[in-house]
This record gives structure tokens, C-alpha cells and sequence, in this order.
């Protein structure tokens, strides 16, 4: 029934409607072009705004005629001001909006009018408050300080500051890393074979940029050199053959070391196009507990998984479980051509409790199976800072119940979120037995990359329990050294046992090993050594007369066989200068040494960060997305960060 309400309603509406105008339009990035999804636009001085949606589009209705100032903003951009937006009545403005990738920090700024800092062993103090000036506080290696500035409280390292006679003591940082105790050089006759399982992970490096960026080095046992070399792509040529990735090395002088070798082995995933892709059936498992309530945590998430949403199809299958001080199912099986459906879903998260975490996995488990696509990838996508406190909360109970699933062919792919209470060691063993990768987000510039790129291909997997083991021929190498991959070794019986588990590959991902090699410089007459009561090592003529360095063996499951197939191939005793090696080789190895520079390795050699930039600087390659230029720039800031630290304890 038309009543009188409804016409006044109506009659009340098309008056605003009459007087006033609209502003839509979208938001892209500058550099490339994509849409910008959940970018804010505020129309300040006012309460309107709105934020983009999935194609970047927005639209603010009923804005009254006049001038307006818009700013336009997203995390990890610089934000924009468009001064003088003159809206006009039944006028609807269209704005496309370019905002560029800021890398900047926002220092933290204290007022002073004369020397600010009275240091004592443990303390920092504020002495003044009449002019400004920028202040830097740093400390040691992933130190952490909370201190307060008219009320807001700042994190910084090393020292307890004290402003507005607001001082507070250091809390405990309590993020978590398993201790890393390096491989050693191993000798090559007495331990001919190395065997290790591939590792694709790559959240050790964005971690560390994160700390990095925040003007700290980060805790030694935070950087994973495996990690930090596979971040970055490598030119590697397709597979060719029945294998579904290809084998690359390539010997070279050691930078570090001039007397030694480096080994560089790639593994390069098969491209997989668009209808060679296999249905989806995801559940997106969500942490919404008060600990991810911070910008860079639940609100990063929600802006991150639409950048994986954009990419899904009809046939793909999206369920969104959240957990805190329970767990629950927010969003039903849904297709993945509903994205509005699930982009609503998404932002209507709110954080609040206690993390729950076990009763999340084990929902989450339960609705993957019940939606399971025979043939299909199915896969929890797991979104945490990795505080659970609830229930099932211990990672070695985590862990079992992960190993169980993973037989059910249903895997596990974290995302780390978050910094201060973040537990590193706990999700990346999860992701590991969870047949998954592990991922850490600390920006939307990471969230575009890992979505849009890095777990589109770990979303579908070509060879499973991929394992490298590699013999030395004694007579060329006196000893050798895996570099990195410390919690991936293999026994070497375990590398023919097709039920040891082991890493798995993805389409189009690229792989990365480096051993540093003792060579024998001299010729050595190898005979019979009896070194041992009961047993004769004897060298094979082989190894006396060829010119084989080593021997390199893969072993691999296609994804839905239970028996491996083998690869192999021979490394000669040819090695290339720095000035001739290619740039997949000279750019790894500067990654690894810049890893073990902030290790602080005893096996770092002769590295020192200008050696690292000038290695980087001439081999970038084509560096499509300014990944290994921003490389070198955390090089840079990394230097300067090492001088502020030697000289602070060279003051104590």
C-alpha cells in the first residue's frame, strides 16, 4: 500500500536528489595500471566517502552542490589530494585516480630545543618539548620499546623514552623463531651425498624487510637464507621434456670466498594456462581474535584476499571460516564468480576475543572435505599472526592433525599477518607438514604480489615430495656446504623412500639452491684409505679420471601418483668468474650473502654490504616489478642500520 509515509519519504528524497550530485570514479595503480580494491576516498570536512570496490570503481550519491576537497588514500601508496571537486546539481563527475607506491617510513617526531637524549645503560629520556625535531631510536637486533607521545603509543628499539611524563617500561617482545644452527662444511669423501627436501616459502625475506623498513635489523634467527633467494624469480628455461619443470646449474667463483666454487641449482615449474587450471575448492580460514585488530593485520587481510577473489572462476568453490574465541562459518560454499557476494563477506569482518586457532583448522578441515573436488585443488588458505591461545593451541597438536589431513589430500597454505606477538616458528612448520607454503604480508604491495602471483601458482601443484640429493666426487671437492635449507635436510636413505615426505612444486614457481665448494687444488692420488676397523672406502675409477664435479639427482611425484620418478645429471669440473657467471647466479649469491650478513655467519667470508649492492646493481635483469631494486635499497638501509648499531656499542 501507497502510504503517506512512502510518498514523504519519496517526496524527501528526490528534493536531496534535485540539489545535489554524485562523484564516482576509480582507483588504479600508477605504475601498472590495476585496480586498487578497498582504497578510501574521503570527501574531508564531511561524513561522506567511500571505498573501492573490486574493479576499483567507487561512488559517493546525494553530495550537495559546491566545492569539495577529496584525499584518496591505501596502505602502502601516497596518498592523493584532489583540491577543488565542484560538484553541480543532477552533475555525476567521473575521477580516475593514479596513486603512486610509497616505500617511506613515517619517522617518529618528538619536539626538542636542545639535546633530547640523557643515556644510561638501559634508558632513554626525554629531556625537552619546545621545538621540533626528529628523533631516531634503535637498539639491537629486533629489540623492541613502547614508549608514549601525548598519549599515543610508539613502538622503536633499544631504549624506554620518556615524553609527557608518560614513561613506560620495554614489554616483552613475544614474537617466536626456531633457533637456525647453519650447515657446516661436510667432507665429500667421508659424506659424499647431501640430500634435502625444496623449499618455495618465501616469508623469511618479507619479514625482515619489515623490520628493516621499521629501522631495526632483524633477530638472526628471523632470516632463513633459503628464503631470502627464493623470494625473487630467476630466468630459468621451460620444461621440454615429459618432467614438469626443468633442471638449470651453473658453477661459479664464490664472491664471498675467491678460492671456493658456488653451485647454483634452479628448478624452473611448468606454466600452466588458464584452461589447464584445475577447480578450486578453497576455504579461506580467517583469524578475527583482538590481536588482529591493528591496520596492518585483519584490515590488510580483508584488502589482501581480494586480490585472490578477482582471479576465481565459476567452477571454483570458496568457503570463509573465522575463528577467536570460537570458530564459525561465515560465508557458505559459494562460486567464485559471486565476488561481490564474497567481497561483502570479507568486510563485514570485525576483530574481537581470544584466538582459537585449533577449533578454526579443524572447522575449516571439515568444510574442505565436505566440498572436496575429486581431481581439484582443495586447500585451506590461513590468514593469522599465529597467537593461538584456545583449545587445541600446542603445535605439536597442530601438527598432527595437519599430517592427518594432508593424506586426505587436503593441504595448508599460511599467511603471516602482523609483528610484536607474531610466531614465525609455529606457522611455518604448520604450512610445512600442511603440504602448503608460508607466506608473510607486511604490506599491499606483498598482499598483490603473493595473490596476484606467488600463491596463484602454489595454488596448483605439478610434482609433489620433490627431493635433491647430490654426490661429490672426492677427488675434485674436499668439502661443501648447503647454504641454507637448515630444517629441510634429508636423511640420504630417505631420498629413494617414496613415502618421505617432502616439498611440493608449483606451476610456473621457480626453486633455488647454492653450495659453496672446496675444491681440490691439487691432484691427489686417491687409493685405498683404511680409516675405518672394519670397513675399506675405495674411490671408483670414475671419480679418478673424469672431469664430473658432482652428480645431481631429483626425485618427484606427479600429483596424483604414489611413485616417484627420477632425474639426473652431471656437473663438470667448469667454473665461471663473477664477471662471466649470468645474472640468475651473481643476483643469488647476493642475496645469500646479504642473508648471512645479517646472520652475522661465521661463513659470510669477505661479503660486506657495498660488495652485496655492487653484485646486485649489475645483475638486475629485467626486474619486471622493482622487486630486486627494492633489494638493493634495503641493502642501503641495512649498511647505515649496521654503522648506527657498532657505533651505539662502541658507546656503552
Amino acid at each position: 500500500m501507497f502510504t503517506k509515509i512512502t510518498f514523504l519519504a519519496l517526496l524527501f528524497f528526490s528534493t536531496i536528489s534535485a540539489k545535489s550530485g554524485s562523484i564516482s570514479g576509480k582507483v588504479t595503480d600508477a605504475d601498472t595500471g590495476e585496480p586498487l580494491i578497498g582504497a578510501n576516498i574521503l570527501i574531508l570536512n564531511t561524513n561522506w566517502g567511500a571505498a573501492t570496490d573490486i574493479d576499483g570503481f567507487f561512488k559517493i550519491n546525494f553530495i550537495p552542490s559546491g566545492k569539495y576537497v577529496l584525499k584518496v588514500s591505501y596502505v602502502g601508496y601516497a596518498p592523493e589530494t584532489i583540491k577543488d571537486v565542484n560538484v553541480k546539481a543532477f552533475d555525476s563527475l567521473f575521477i580516475e585516480i593514479k596513486l603512486k607506491t610509497d616505500f617511506t617510513l613515517a619517522e617518529i617526531c618528538i619536539v626538542e630545543s636542545k639535546p633530547l637524549i640523557t643515556k644510561s645503560t638501559n634508558t632513554c629520556k626525554v629531556t625537552n618539548s619546545e621545538s621540533i625535531q626528529t628523533l631516531h631510536v634503535r637498539g639491537g637486533r629486533g629489540s623492541e620499546v613502547l614508549y608514549c607521545v601525548d598519549g599515543i603509543n610508539i613502538q622503536a628499539g633499544g631504549y624506554t623514552a620518556e615524553f609527557n611524563q608518560c614513561l613506560q617500561s620495554a614489554p616483552w617482545n613475544t614474537e617466536e623463531y626456531n633457533t637456525i644452527v647453519e650447515n657446516e662444511f661436510l667432507n665429500a669423501f667421508s659424506n659424499p651425498l647431501s640430500t634435502f627436501s625444496i623449499d618455495v616459502d618465501a616469508a623469511s625475506y618479507s619479514n625482515a624487510r619489515r623490520f628493516i623498513q621499521a629501522g631495526q635489523l632483524p633477530p638472526k634467527d628471523a632470516v632463513r637464507v633459503e628464503e631470502f633467494i627464493n623470494y625473487f624469480d630467476y630466468d630459468y628455461p621451460q620444461p621440454k621434456d615429459e618432467h614438469p619443470f626443468s633442471v638449470f646449474t651453473e658453477l661459479g667463483s664464490c664472491p664471498w670466498n675467491k678460492e671456493n666454487y658456488l653451485l647454483h641449482v634452479g628448478i624452473k615449474g611448468k606454466e600452466l594456462a588458464d584452461e589447464e587450471r584445475t577447480d578450486c575448492n578453497l576455504v579461506f580460514l580467517l583469524d578475527v581474535s583482538g590481536s588482529m585488530e591493528p591496520e596492518n593485520k585483519l584490515p590488510l587481510v580483508k584488502k589482501a584476499f581480494k586480490f585472490l577473489v578477482k582471479n576465481l572462476r565459476e567452477n571454483d568453490k570458496i568457503s570463509i571460516v573465522v575463528y577467536a574465541g570460537s570458530a564459525g562459518l561465515v560465508l557458505p560454499t559459494t562460486s567464485g564468480n559471486q565476488k561481490r557476494k564474497i567481497t561483502f563477506a570479507l568486510d563485514n569482518l570485525h576483530a574481537g576475543g581470544s584466538t582459537a586457532g585449533g577449533a578454526g583448522i579443524q572447522l575449516a578441515y571439515n568444510i574442505a572435505k565436505e566440498n572436496f573436488i575429486e581431481g581439484g585443488n582443495n586447500r585451506i588458505i590461513l590468514a593469522t599472526d599465529g597467537d593461538f591461545n584456545v583449545g587445541v593451541s600446542s603445535t605439536s597438536e597442530l601438527v598432527k592433525m595437519i599430517e592427518e589431513k594432508r593424506n586426505e589430500e587436503i593441504y595448508l597454505t599460511i599467511l603471516g599477518f602482523g609483528m610484536g606477538n607474531y610466531k614465525d616458528a609455529r606457522l611455518e612448520e604448520l604450512a610445512d607438514k600442511g603440504n602448503g607454503n608460508y607466506f608473510y604480508i607486511d604490506n599491499i604491495l606483498e598482499a598483490k604480489k603473493v595473490f596476484d602471483h606467488d600463491l596463484m601458482g602454489t595454488l596448483f601443484t605439478i610434482a609433489k615430495d620433490v627431493k635433491i640429493q647430490i654426490e661429490f666426487n672426492p677427488v675434485k671437492v674436499a668439502a661443501y656446504r648447503l647454504i641454507g635449507y637448515e630444517n629441510r635436510l634429508l636423511k640420504k636413505e630417505d631420498f629413494d623412500d617414496d613415502k618421505k615426505d617432502a616439498g611440493e612444486l608449483g606451476a610456473g614457481h621457480t626453486v633455488t639452491a647454492l653450495y659453496e665448494i672446496i675444491p681440490i687444488k691439487e691432484k691427489i692420488l686417491f687409493e685405498e684409505r683404511e680409516d675405518l676397523k672394519y670397513q675399506i672406502s675405495k674411490l671408483t675409477d670414475t671419480a679418478k679420471n673424469s672431469d664430473e664435479l658432482l652428480t645431481l639427482k631429483l626425485r618427484y611425484k606427479p600429483p596424483k601418483e604414489d611413485e616417484s620418478k627420477l632425474i639426473t645429471s652431471v656437473v663438470r669440473d667448469a667454473v665461471n668468474s663473477i664477471e662471466t657467471a649470468s645474472e640468475n647466479f651473481n643476483f643469488s649469491a647476493a642475496v645469500a650473502g646479504f642473508a648471512m650478513l645479517l646472520r652475522d655467519s661465521e661463513f659470510k667470508g669477505q661479503s660486506d654490504f657495498k660488495m652485496i649492492e655492487e653484485l646486485a646493481d649489475k645483475n638486475l635483469g629485467e626486474d619486471r616489478y622493482d622487486y630486486r631494486d627494492e633489494f638493493i635499497s634495503l641493502v642501503k638501509r641495512s649498511k647505515k642500520l649496521s654503522e648506527e648499531l657498532s657505533l651505539l656499542e662502541d658507546e656503552k
